[in-house]
Formats: structure tokens, sequence, C-alpha cells
């Protein structure tokens, strides 16, 4: 399986609210970096992360994926529900690195779209 159809299995399970079909695309020691947010080290911390952040699955729209080596970039929108319960779209960056064909890595550059 190549890089590109890892990402796009992983995000079609997260978009059905199958976090844990998402993180059998993971490695047990993932390393997510929230550019200027935080950073989420492990499987569990991801886990509880998801929980947290997608109580209503996301909407994700993929506008370009970039496979490089090792390497992934998906760059596109995610639409979440906020706390107050209303959809809140978001443009990303993420960068991957993978690892015998999981997720390994991230850095996810997230800025709040409020063009829309």
């Amino acid at each position: 399986m190549n890089n590109k159809s890892v990402l796009e299995q992983a995000n079609a399970a997260v978009t059905k609210g199958d976090y844990e079909g998402f993180l059998s695309f993971c490695t047990d020691d993932t390393v997510w970096t929230f550019v200027g947010d935080r950073v989420l080290r492990g499987k569990e911390a991801v886990r509880q992360w998801m929980a947290e952040a997608y109580t209503v699955p996301p909407e994700l729209t993929v506008d370009h994926l970039i496979a490089e080596g090792e390497f992934l970039t998906a760059i596109g929108v995610v639409t979440m529900v906020g706390s107050d319960g209303k959809k809140e779209r978001f443009a990303y960056c993420d960068v991957w690195r993978l690892r015998g064909g999981k997720l390994a890595e991230l850095q996810a550059f997230v800025i709040k779209d409020e063009l829309t």
C-alpha cells in the first residue's frame, strides 16, 4: 500500500467516526505536533485528543496530496463542531512521516478560516 492510500483510508475512517480504525494506521509511538499549540506523544494521547476534539466526526476535504519518500503532505480544509455546537472551518497543511506503512509523525499547521 502506498503512503497516499494509507492516509486516504485513515481519513475515511475518521470521517465515519471510526477513530480506532484511524488509529490502526498509526504507529504506537506516533508523535503529533500541532505547530504553535501542542504535542501529542503516543497513540493513547492521540486517542484522548480525538475524543475531545471530534465529538462529532470531522468533515475533511483534501485538496492536494504530495508524496516524496517517507513523507506525505496533505493540504485541505477540516470542518469540526466546536464546544458551542457550531461548525468551525480550518485550513490545514499536514506533513506526515510514515514508517513501516504507518503514520509515525505529524506536523500540523492549522489556521481557523474566518473568510467563509
